[in-house]
Parts: structure tokens; C-alpha cells; sequence
């Protein structure tokens, strides 16, 4: 087997997919025996927003259940995969040497973009995991150039796991029903996003605010879209690894670029 590994975006939905039996957990539970045992993971998480970039370097990250409102159970999960310091180094080096600002940070433990899918793709926990953020007021082009950076990782061993959210409209998806069906204008936009990704059209994706369907209902903010471009900027054909809704308002959308 080939030690370069694809880039991955998933939707990571509500904390609570890691307890609810739907169709996106149980593709998450399969993706990992799907892609293999990568050397070491790059979570992008949409729920670490800094200025510029930040990597984390601590040795053991905790786990930190950053959400309210959910049952108990969840706030009793935790990840306890290693952390990597020679590879939040080996971050950094790439995206210095592509002239893009950047920090270790030790003491940033897991948050739940990262803890949540991970807990499912590799429940065993055992794979060294380092989060890198993103910074929303940079905008589309600085996180294609994030991928572009990082791009070496993947014929290293390296999975990048761009972890967000196709569409993201939390205030339609409070008070919803798992499986209700797809608003329509998430519809419309995760359909323009699928043809995007596939066709290979980066000029749309980038100016995405612009050029997709509801894009601003679908996100009210950018940060759960972007790592989507960081993963795209680490080259490849697009193609869909999975498809799907949860609440009605969230696409649970997956792709990968080999």
C-alpha cells in the first residue's frame, strides 16, 4: 500500500452523532478501515478560530466538551489520542516556508470538531493527532494556501482531516428532528457544493459567498466551510465520499482528494 494518503472533509454535525444511530455515523465508523492507519493525523477543526495559525503541540491533549445543552453521557466521552510535537514542527516548517504566519500552542486539548469524528473513524485512539486552526477574518484564498502548504504531509503518511460542516445554520437546526427532511436551501447549496468539489471548479469554491446558492443562510459565519479549503488546497481530484442530512438543516456532506 502506497504511504500518501488522501485529504478528507467530513461534516461532523451535532456533538451528539457520536450517540445517535444515523447513516453519516455509520459511514464514519467504516472510513477508517477505508483509508488505512496513516503515521499521524492534521485534525483542521472549524471550533479553533485564531488571527493566524496555530498548531497544537501538547503532548497528551485533553478533551474539551465545548458545547452546552446535550445529555450527560456526552460530556463523559473522552478522545485520549497522543499529541506530536515533532509533527506540529514539521506544520509549522511547511507553512513558514510558505510565508503564512504561524505557532505552536501546548497547552490546546481536543475540541469536539476533532474528538467527535475521530472517536468514530479511529476509536481506538491510538494514531498521534495535532489540530491546526483556522482563521476566519483571512479568508477563502488564505485557506487554499494552508492546503497548498501542507500538501507534503500527505506522501509522508500524514491524514489531513478538514473537519466542519457542509451547511451550517445552527439556528434552523435547533428544535428539529434527526431525521427530518432537507430544508430546501440547504439542499440547494450542498447540491451546488457536491458539483463544485467533483467538477474541480476552485474558482467557485473560493468565491463561494458570492457564487453559491444561499450560501450566507447556510452559513452565517465562514468557520465551518473553510477547512473544506484547506483540504482542497492539498490537491487531488475531488470526488463524494458520502452524502446525507441530519436536523433538516445540516448536510452531512464528505469528500476526499486523492
Amino acid at each position: 500500500m502506497s504511504a500518501r494518503f488522501p485529504a478528507v472533509f467530513v461534516s461532523h454535525g451535532s456533538p451528539s452523532m457520536v450517540l445517535e444511530q444515523c447513516p453519516t455515523r455509520d459511514f464514519l465508523l467504516g472510513l477508517g478501515r477505508d483509508l488505512g492507519r496513516p503515521k499521524g493525523i492534521v485534525a483542521v477543526t472549524a471550533h479553533w478560530n485564531t488571527a493566524t495559525a496555530r498548531v497544537s503541540g501538547h503532548l497528551q491533549p485533553p478533551t474539551i466538551h465545548d458545547f452546552g445543552g446535550f445529555a450527560e453521557e456526552l460530556y463523559q466521552l473522552g478522545y485520549p489520542a497522543p499529541g506530536d510535537p515533532v509533527l506540529a514542527k514539521r506544520v509549522l516548517s511547511l507553512l513558514h516556508a510558505s510565508g503564512i504566519e504561524g505557532e505552536r500552542d501546548l497547552s490546546r486539548g481536543f475540541d469536539h470538531g476533532t474528538w467527535a469524528p475521530l472517536m468514530l473513524i479511529y476509536p481506538d485512539a491510538d494514531i498521534p493527532v495535532v489540530q491546526l486552526s483556522v482563521q476566519p477574518q483571512l479568508g477563502a484564498r488564505h485557506h487554499l494556501a494552508l492546503g497548498e502548504a501542507l500538501r507534503p504531509l500527505r506522501d509522508e503518511g500524514v491524514l489531513i482531516l478538514a473537519s466542519g460542516s457542509a451547511t451550517h445554520n445552527l439556528r434552523d437546526f435547533f428544535g428539529r428532528a434527526l431525521d427530518d427532511e432537507p430544508l430546501p436551501y440547504a439542499k440547494e447549496f450542498a447540491s451546488w457544493l457536491r458539483e463544485a468539489v467533483v467538477q474541480g471548479r476552485v474558482d467557485d469554491l473560493l468565491a463561494w459567498q458570492e457564487r453559491a446558492p444561499h450560501a450566507l443562510r447556510n452559513h452565517p459565519t465562514p468557520e465551518h466551510f473553510l477547512p473544506l479549503l484547506v483540504a482542497l488546497g492539498t490537491g487531488g481530484p475531488g470526488s463524494m465520499l458520502h452524502d446525507g442530512f441530519t436536523y433538516g438543516a445540516l448536510s452531512m456532506a464528505a469528500f476526499r482528494w486523492d
